[in-house]
């Protein structure tokens, strides 16, 4: 991000702006019904227990609800009925839970941020938004130099109410213990609270979005709105119009579904190598299909830095896994603290529960579906001392690639989508392809 242009954005009450033209949360596992054994019934019992006391926790938040809202709705469709048909209707209101700031506060906020003159940098300014975000709302609006923009302003106290939230969060830790005990939740949720920190903070996020813009202007497939002007509170950018990933999970073909998963994936797996970031909040509202077919991505405030691309580990253990070295596997993810020194787990057990996950890099043509990520969500919620999840660990510099391939399975479930996606981690994971250039080279070009 060096060549992020600092005198762009400062930190003060006037925005500044970039010149026209410059060339620059992990799914949680509700549990599920089931019959027969009465050991299992008694987990069930436990799980429908666990499940109410996280709900009405969360229906307590404030600032972070909508954020969890959007989290959680990704993963609706792997939610057994039983236990999701109770929450139906908190799930909805978390989604919802940021109702829109009146005109005269809008108006409140764009006077403090920018100055009581501030309706000079617009011709003009539509008070109703377009969109609700965490943590701020986005209005349409037309820059002094004609261009179209979007106006994204925080809302008042969002960091405060934001930050109070995760104290609340903190109550759920024994309760995530009970669910995942090798997890170590206060680091997790210690990871999150910085990143999320981060968020409120929109020079950090038009850094971001500048650095992608930069990473993939042009480019056939994706559109990256440039920053146009941003302060702390205020993030001023390109308008983009398009049709949101939501209404293509719902009402899309099945060509427009396998089209924008491909990409969904092209983009979240590319990243890393082209702009030294990966876009950590992926729910289908940060997404558009643009007029001319590219995925259109927004709202870069939380985003993983990794400066030297995607991690090699991921791509090296899925090559060895597929090639049948448990003993391997096991031992590099003990280097990587997913399981701990002092834990010993049995190996054709986790063979077991990695293998539906690995299984899209097997295959040359995948077909995500809701049924399979149902069955997926049923492995990591079984609560007898048997399941092999109870033995592993998320560790913290994990938190971010985690929450973002959880959640990016979740979408592109929602959508149904086949498609070659062997070929994207071929291309853009290191390590998949082992150690021969040659075999590197020639994944790239038939690709």
């Amino acid at each position: 991000m060096s060549d992020f242009p600092r005198h762009a954005v400062t930190r003060s009450a006037k925005l500044a702006t970039l010149p026209l033209g410059f060339a620059g949360r992990t799914a949680i596992g509700l549990g599920k019904k089931i019959g027969g054994r009465s050991a299992e019934l008694v987990s069930q019992e436990i799980q429908q227990r666990t499940s109410e006391q996280v709900f009405k926790v969360l229906g307590e938040l404030k600032g972070g609800a909508m954020k969890l809202g959007q989290a959680l709705s990704i993963f609706e469709a792997a939610l057994p009925a039983e236990i999701a048909g109770p929450y139906r209707a908190t799930l909805t209101k978390l989604q919802d839970a940021a109702p829109p700031l009146p005109a005269s506060t809008v108006h409140a906020v764009l006077a403090e941020q920018l100055g009581d003159d501030w309706r000079g940098h617009f011709r003009s300014f539509d008070d109703a938004p377009t969109a609700a975000a965490s943590i701020g709302q986005v209005h349409k609006a037309v820059w002094h130099d004609g261009r179209e923009v979007a106006v994204k302003i925080q809302y008042p106290g969002a960091g405060k109410a934001l930050l109070a939230d995760f104290n609340q969060l903190a109550r759920l830790s024994k309760l995530f213990g009970a669910l995942l005990p090798g997890l170590d939740v206060k680091a997790v949720l210690g990871e999150l609270k910085e990143r999320v920190t981060e968020e409120l903070d929109y020079l950090k996020e038009a850094e971001a979005q500048h650095a992608f813009a930069v990473a993939y202007r042009d480019d056939p497939d994706f559109r990256v709105p440039e920053v146009v002007a941003a302060n702390e509170r205020i993030l001023v950018t390109e308008w983009m119009d398009g049709t949101p990933l939501s209404k293509i999970i719902s009402g899309g073909t099945k060509e427009q579904r396998d089209r924008a998963g491909l990409l969904f994936v092209r983009f979240l797996f590319s990243s890393p190598a082209r702009a030294g970031m990966l876009h950590a909040d992926p729910h289908p509202g940060n997404f558009r299909i643009t007029p001319d077919g590219r995925l259109g991505v927004l709202d870069f405030g939380a985003v993983n830095r990794m400066p030297d691309g995607y991690p090699e580990v991921f791509g090296t253990l899925t090559r060895i896994f597929n090639n049948g070295d448990m003993d391997t596997v096991v031992q590099g993810l003990r280097d990587e603290g997913f399981i701990r020194p002092h834990i010993e787990v049995d190996t054709g057990a986790l063979r077991a529960f990695l293998a539906p996950y690995v299984e899209p890099t097997r295959v040359e043509e995948f077909t995500f579906t809701r049924e399979w990520l149902q069955q997926q969500v049923a492995t990591v919620t079984d609560l007898r001392p048997t399941n092999v999840v109870r033995q592993l660990n998320l560790p913290p510099s994990y938190v971010l690639i985690n929450r973002v391939h959880v959640a990016g399975i979740g979408v592109l479930c929602q959508l149904g989508t086949t498609a070659r996606f062997r070929d994207e981690v071929i291309r853009w994971v290191p390590g998949f392809t082992g150690d021969d250039p040659e075999d590197r080279a020639t994944a790239l070009n038939t690709s």
